[in-house]
């Protein structure tokens, strides 16, 4: 009975770490990587290697890392100033807290745009910081659905 019940919730967080992957609200790989981990207590831990399982841990946590350092630093790529990348981490922590889903986003985008405005940077030097936390963003939205859509694999292909 327990051996279903960790089946049953280990299938839940892949499905919740793969919606977490596009949703800011859900920390969609280390959902993921719980649910990895409940597959094998259910399993008596000899369904993955654990070199697998290694490779895996340090995957959720670097994309976990991403998701906050890459909005920042395509800011700095696309020209934003110190004002402009420190206004989207701001922007992004003030985000994820009060506005989410979608604060983490808008949250570092603002930031961003405020921060260079704030530099005294005209709106065209501004917007183009914005663009540059957009793409950053969307890139690691990308490595997120890639580590869940990497994991949920695993996940199912050992259970049947």
């Amino acid at each position: 009975m327990l051996e279903v019940a960790l089946l049953v919730a280990g299938s839940l967080l892949q499905l919740l770490g793969l919606a977490g992957s596009i949703l800011p609200v859900l920390a969609g790989p280390p959902l993921n990587f719980l649910g990895l981990i409940l597959l094998c207590l259910a399993r008596g831990w000899e369904t993955f290697n654990p070199r697998l399982l290694i490779g895996l841990a340090a995957l959720t946590i670097i994309s976990v890392f991403l998701d906050y350092f890459l909005p920042v630093r395509g800011a700095r790529k696309y020209g934003s100033t110190r004002w402009g990348t420190w206004g989207a981490f701001i922007g992004l922590l003030i985000g994820v807290f009060f506005f989410p889903p979608f604060g983490l986003i808008f949250g570092a985008l603002a930031g961003a745009i405020t921060g260079e405005l704030l530099a005294g940077k005209g709106e065209t030097a501004a917007m183009r910081a914005g663009w540059g936390v957009f793409l950053g963003y969307f890139v690691s939205l990308l490595i997120r659905l890639i580590a869940s859509g990497l994991m949920t694999f695993f996940y199912f292909r050992a259970l049947f």
